[in-house]
């Protein structure tokens, strides 16, 4: 009969995954070698990391429970064995080191305390860190510089990163290039955040980190946003601001809008164009205003006839 995993965790069949960790966690660090210094204690802590890779392990432990250790190591029946990778067997590395490092977060088992159950104790003037628990690197934010004519059609932008990832020896790493593509939506915002998550760096006992981008918007030759609004200035000279005028603006869509100004423009005057704005974000048929300022321009000198002329016209 083959080895009775549940057993050498001091477990019955109906283990939870939270059984199995607290079992294990407690067996392991009453048998490590270092700690424990009878003769069958560097076997014992080896059977026990044996029974951990297999019963915390949903695919391994299926298997397991329905084949036992033979079908688990000799490979389970042919008709089961195109749906299921282990069919060729599974074969523990023999490293129980491996496993308690990953379990525990670290080298050094005893560097915190633990009561003789394997509980946590709170030891005073803070707190322990954390075994058990794999860290997560910090997030890394980067900028994601987009046009207007980005943000208003929308794109897909296709960025290239670098990162390191474990080899299968979990120990080892190589740096690879992914590309990660964000979807841009139309009336996205300056600040909007497009988060790939666990896609930074890998390593032993980390969790890779989250890469987050940042949307920053690119200055426009002629139009500033206003969160859904855009604002457009328009030069004119001092007669057409009095006696008004046709401003021409070409749209961020190529349309060339020919806005018709009867108002007397002050240097505070604004032209409110409904619906020529960026589009909503919440339903991109929508948009903002357009909302053209001026930019007066005075005369740099006038005759005497023009002079009279205005005094005739504004003063009289």
């Amino acid at each position: 009969m083959g080895q009775d995993y549940y057993a050498v965790l001091e477990l019955g069949r109906g283990a939870t995954d939270a059984d199995i960790k607290k079992a294990y966690r407690k067996l392991a660090l009453k048998n490590h070698p270092l700690k424990c210094k009878e003769p069958r204690a560097p076997e014992r802590f080896r059977q026990l990391a044996e029974a951990y890779d297999v019963l915390s392990d949903p695919m391994k432990k299926g298997i397991y429970d329905k084949f036992g250790e033979e079908g688990l190591k000799g490979g389970i029946p042919l008709e089961f064995g195109d749906e299921n990778p282990w069919a060729v067997g599974y074969v523990f590395h023999n490293n129980p080191d491996k496993v308690f490092k990953e379990f525990f977060g670290g080298d050094n088992p005893f560097a915190e305390f633990f009561a003789e159950d394997g509980s946590e104790l709170i030891p005073p003037f803070g707190g322990l860190r954390g075994r058990g628990t794999m860290k997560q690197d910090p997030p890394i934010v980067r900028d994601l510089y987009l046009s207007l004519e980005d943000l208003f059609y929308g794109c897909t932008k296709k960025i290239k990163v670098s990162r390191r990832v474990m080899n299968e020896d979990g120990q080892t790493s190589t740096v690879r290039d992914k590309i990660l593509t964000i979807d841009v939506q139309p009336g996205w915002k300056q600040g909007t955040r497009i988060t790939f998550e666990k896609e930074g760096d890998q390593g032993p006992n980390i969790i890779p980190a989250d890469i987050t981008f940042v949307v920053q918007e690119k200055l426009h030759p002629r139009f500033k946003r206003a969160n859904d609004n855009l604002t457009y200035v328009a030069t004119i000279p001092l007669g057409k601001a009095l006696i008004g005028c046709t401003v021409d603006v070409r749209t961020l869509d190529g349309r060339l809008l020919s806005i018709p100004i009867n108002d007397i423009v002050d240097p505070k005057y604004c032209k409110v164009v409904p619906g020529e704005g960026m589009p909503l974000l919440q339903d991109p048929r929508r948009k903002g205003d357009l909302l053209i300022y001026f930019n007066i321009c005075f005369p740099k000198k006038l005759t005497p006839d023009k002079k009279m002329l205005l005094k005739s016209a504004l003063l009289s």
